[in-house]
């Protein structure tokens, strides 16, 4: 297979060619679909009639009964009983979009409930990540009574002991892996976990048979809001305004969702599907302006515009300030304060980007430098004392995307503890906490996913840490597995891609970690007319490709590049993202292309 030309990623990629099904045909006439949306479903591992229905057209009803969930039943009753007797409760959350939805669904629906409620988010520079022992002890002194974690806490054991002596009853709900025993000893059965002193945990994976282990920490919040909200009213209908609310946090629900990377299939799919739906209608005021301030009013929304225009507004907040005005914005009841808000938002958002791009170039300048890019490195671990905690994890994210290998970023500028904060992304097929783990000797916290964790660490114990954690990804990943891989649905003639084709493609939505945007390549095809540079820095570029079976226009964004290559060369391939591109009131089929390949 040739290697690719992508101008994106900085690597070449090799594409990796899903072979037609043999039972495309059968699957395509029973759903009375075409046969190429037939494929990508097979591709997904969906090989049924039912099962297909079941993904293409997702129902509310087919939502895991909160019941279900583990830990939740303790966690419903002392809560009812801190609601009976107006016990004073803090919620407790991360200062991410995850942390940042749950907390609105929780608050909200304790505050119809009658509960006498508020609210805690962690500054991520000056306390960091997750349930600290100074803002327990501060909690405790303010006379509050119950605390409820959300999205974080499942490792926060000498924190839960404090909570514990300081008579503070704790309820933690988090999806994050809860601890291994100790080092030397990685086990991954669930009785072999470490869990903190809590008077209730509420988390998927503390049972195995639990349908959705891939539950993002806003899911966790919505089962424990719908739980509460069935526990307070009479058969087996909710309650009006506990109906109306609950529908409407689908859409925080999803937003947490698809800003989390959490797996968009089963009950997830099911959640975002809904929440996306309902998202443009949202009564919450806090929505209707973040939608506005985005310039996404009237728009039919998808997880794209939640992962990379509105969750990042949300995320600004923590990032570069504080997250506590992001839930402020998702709980308010005022037009005036909602919009202020979300354009202050817009405002830190817009500095963020500008954070990013420096750090990320100064990052770029450190891996060519220090040869981290050199085929033989597994790994990239870089620190400064100037950057911005709040981005370096965004920045790991685009690392990875550049050079494809795990990757963590530290902002060496020591916090007033002496400690500093990290955060890392990872490839598919590499585990980036269990690599943490391996390396954990050298940190004083870690925590995180398969593909996303964070660490803290004193400054003089870096290097070696950055040592192991090389020696780890190079004990655990071959030559090939750091070479960019683009996964291709199917090779097709472009006659193959109609408008009536592309339409039924968008039934696969919403699209995301587990569910990608159908992605599909055709070869030997030529320019119609000489491409166009377009964009500000004329960085895209607009070209007409055809193959003798049809034409279609097509859109390369940052492939501006490529320009005198294409018009140097007469046949090349191309990978692409089919859609239907309106304008004027025209709908025409138009193709996002991913990569180019000149043989």
């Amino acid at each position: 297979m040739p290697l690719s030309a992508s101008v994106k990623s900085g690597q070449k990629k090799h594409w990796v060619i899903q072979p037609l099904d043999d039972r495309r045909p059968e699957l395509a006439k029973a759903l009375k679909v075409s046969p190429l949306l037939a494929q990508v479903l097979l591709n997904r591992g969906i090989t049924d009639r039912s099962a297909a229905s079941s993904f293409l057209r997702p129902k509310l009803t087919d939502l895991i009964d909160p019941g279900e969930m583990p830990g939740i039943a303790p966690a419903v009753q002392r809560l009812k009983q801190a609601i009976a007797n107006e016990e004073k409760i803090t919620l407790y959350g991360d200062y991410d979009v995850d942390g940042i939805t749950g907390i609105a669904i929780l608050w909200q629906v304790l505050r119809l409930l009658g509960a006498n409620v508020d609210y805690y988010i962690p500054h991520r520079v000056d306390e960091g990540y997750g349930l600290n022992l100074q803002a327990i002890e501060s909690l405790a002194q303010a006379g509050r009574q119950l605390v409820v974690t959300i999205d974080c806490g499942i490792t926060a054991f000498q924190t839960a002991e404090l909570a514990n002596r300081l008579g503070l009853d704790l309820i933690i709900t988090d999806h994050h892996r809860p601890a291994l025993p100790p080092a030397g000893n990685f086990k991954s059965q669930i009785s072999d976990f470490r869990l903190p002193q809590a008077l209730a945990i509420v988390h998927p994976a503390l049972d195995e048979s639990y349908p959705n282990q891939d539950s993002a920490g806003a899911m966790v919040a919505f089962k424990l809001a719908w739980a509460l909200a069935n526990e307070f009213s009479q058969g087996r209908r909710l309650e009006p305004r506990l109906r109306e609310f609950m529908l409407s946090a689908t859409s925080l629900a999803a937003m947490g969702t698809v800003a989390d990377v959490v797996d968009l299939r089963g009950e997830n799919r099911i959640l975002t599907s809904y929440g996306l739906k309902a998202l443009p209608e949202s009564k919450l005021t806090g929505i209707q302006a973040l939608i506005e301030v985005a310039g996404l009013t009237g728009h039919q929304l998808d997880s794209f515009h939640i992962g990379f225009r509105l969750a990042p507004m949300l995320n600004a907040a923590g990032r570069m300030g504080h997250a506590r005005l992001a839930v402020e914005l998702l709980t308010s009841e005022s037009s005036m304060r909602s919009m202020q808000i979300a354009e202050y938002l817009k405002e830190q958002n817009t500095l963020r980007q500008q954070c990013e791009r420096k750090i990320f170039k100064q990052a770029c300048e450190m891996i060519v430098e220090r040869g981290l890019n050199h085929p033989d490195r597994k790994s990239i671990v870089l620190s400064s004392e100037s950057w911005h905690t709040g981005v370096i994890g965004i920045v790991a994210s685009r690392i990875v995307d550049k050079f494809y290998r795990p990757t963590i970023m530290i902002n060496a500028g020591a916090t007033e503890n002496g400690i500093a904060q990290g955060s890392g992304r990872s490839i598919p097929g590499f585990c980036l906490l269990s690599a943490i783990e391996a390396c954990s000797s050298h940190l004083n916290s870690y925590g995180g996913h398969t593909m996303a964790a964070g660490i803290t660490i004193e400054p003089d114990k870096i290097n070696q840490f950055t040592t192991d954690f090389e020696t780890y990804a190079s004990q655990n990943l071959k030559r090939n597995d750091t070479a960019a891989k683009l996964h291709i649905d199917a090779m097709v003639p472009l006659s193959e891609l109609q408008k009536g084709t592309v339409n039924e493609l968008q039934w696969l939505g919403p699209f995301g970690q587990g569910n990608p945007e159908p992605t599909f390549a055709t070869k030997g095809v030529r320019l119609i007319g000489p491409p166009r540079r377009v964009g500000a820095g004329r960085d895209h570029l607009q070209l007409a490709i055809t193959d003798n079976t049809a034409s279609v226009r097509c859109i390369g964004f940052r492939f501006g590049k490529l320009e005198k290559k294409l018009l140097e060369t007469e046949f090349f391939n191309v990978a692409y993202q089919p859609q239907i591109n309106t304008y004027n009131g025209n709908s025409n089929v138009e193709f996002i292309i991913t990569d180019i390949q000149f043989d």
